[in-house]
């Protein structure tokens, strides 16, 4: 709106100055200037990798639409979040008060991601989430200028419980950080498996990112659970698995996890993690033309292999280019904007998926097993699952 208002009001000047001829040229030359899209993602520290696996994915889906939106060039602009929260207001003011950004795309930390949304809440920038999980996102602080394109840190577990009760696992023991994303993982494992039938046993947790694992290690073996249920991410999350084997329960007690347990880690946790079920809305190994396209085109370009955060960033590219095809590239035109994004369905390579009403994918959740170092697809654990949006008010 700025550089719009900007240009009107050097337009009236000039129309002062010689004739009301001028003003259309300058109106239509504010209208074709360039988008400005800034990316607020994690580029040093534990979450760099992620933060630039969601960059390559997105401008891989705008590099397949001529490198524009709509026919606009795009100015592309960049912080370091530094997975830092209490930098995140300051961060995204950077974007959006100096940097005029018509979108910021970010982040990959949820305590970050509580900086961005109330910027965005504040200013009325378009707010793209292509990893952050943190429900008060699309929940009591969801607003109608931001959209996630990845889940809640409760969807993937929300499809958890049932899958492990089909199989006669009907005792569990429930372990985790104690922080936001391992709450709210819970959230959705307690749902899904006592509404399915089985019975808690136990839960236990760790600061983070605290991983001496021993003490509650011996504790489950003393609990004997049917199986045991579980968040961890990253590195963590490789220590875990190495410790749960190294501790005898691997063979005892079945592993089971929010897909985030062994996503990127299966190299740094071998053997170990052969046989750990999870539940993701993506992997790897998914057996369709879409993705098998979406991998090859993706390493051509970066020369690496694409991850859920790739695909997640490639996705919110997607979005953004629908949504600004349907306004004709006239992103000031929000309300058309949002709707747009909001009815739009993204063929992505995790499958095809929809924006829930609280701006958060409806899509498919899968069980997966780790087999020879793989997480392997063995059947969808939750058809199109959306996140309930609890406490979600528009407007």
């Amino acid at each position: 709106m700025t550089t719009r208002r900007l240009v009107l009001t050097r337009g009236a000047a000039a129309v002062g100055a010689a004739s009301a001829g001028l003003l259309l040229p300058q109106i239509v030359r504010a209208q074709s200037n360039k988008v400005r899209v800034g990316f607020m993602l994690p580029y040093t520290g534990t979450f760099a990798q992620l933060g630039v696996a969601i960059e390559n994915g997105v401008r891989m889906a705008l590099n397949e639409k001529g490198g524009k939106l709509a026919g606009r060039e795009i100015e592309w602009f960049k912080v370091d979040d530094e997975s830092e929260p209490s930098k995140g207001v300051e961060n995204a003011n950077r974007l959006v008060q100096r940097d005029k950004v018509d979108v910021l795309i970010g982040t990959v930390h949820s305590g970050v991601q509580m900086g961005i949304q109330r910027v965005a809440r504040e200013s009325g920038v378009l707010n793209l989430i292509p990893n952050a999980g943190v429900h008060a996102a699309t929940r009591g602080l969801c607003a109608p200028n931001v959209f996630r394109t990845s889940f809640t840190n409760s969807q993937p577990t929300l499809a958890l419980g049932k899958p492990m009760v089909d199989k006669g696992l009907k005792k569990a023991v429930w372990i985790t950080w104690k922080y936001a994303a391992g709450d709210e993982a819970f959230e959705g494992f307690k749902e899904s498996y006592t509404k399915a039938g089985g019975t808690i046993v136990k839960e236990l947790g760790l600061p983070f990112p605290n991983v001496e694992f021993q003490a509650l290690l011996t504790e489950i073996a003393s609990l004997k659970p049917d199986a045991v249920a579980c968040f961890f991410a990253g590195g963590g999350a490789a220590k875990f698995i190495r410790d749960y084997a190294a501790a005898g329960l691997k063979d005892k007690i079945p592993l089971w996890g929010s897909g985030f347990l062994t996503e990127g880690v299966l190299d740094a946790a071998g053997p170990a993690a052969e046989g750990i079920m999870t539940t993701m809305h993506y992997s790897d190994s998914l057996d369709t033309p879409r993705n098998q396209k979406f991998r090859l085109e993706y390493a051509k370009s970066f020369r690496m292999q694409p991850d859920v955060y790739a695909v997640q960033g490639y996705d919110t590219g997607l979005l953004l280019a629908q949504g600004a095809e349907a306004v004709k590239g006239d992103l000031a035109n929000k309300q058309a904007l949002y709707k747009a994004m909001e009815g739009a369905t993204i063929d992505s390579p995790r499958g095809k998926w929809s924006m829930s009403k609280s701006h958060n994918p409806v899509q498919d959740i899968y069980l997966r097993r780790v087999e020879k170092g793989e997480n392997k697809v063995i059947g969808v654990a939750a058809k199109q699952l959306a996140d309930p949006g609890t406490g979600c008010k528009m407007g």
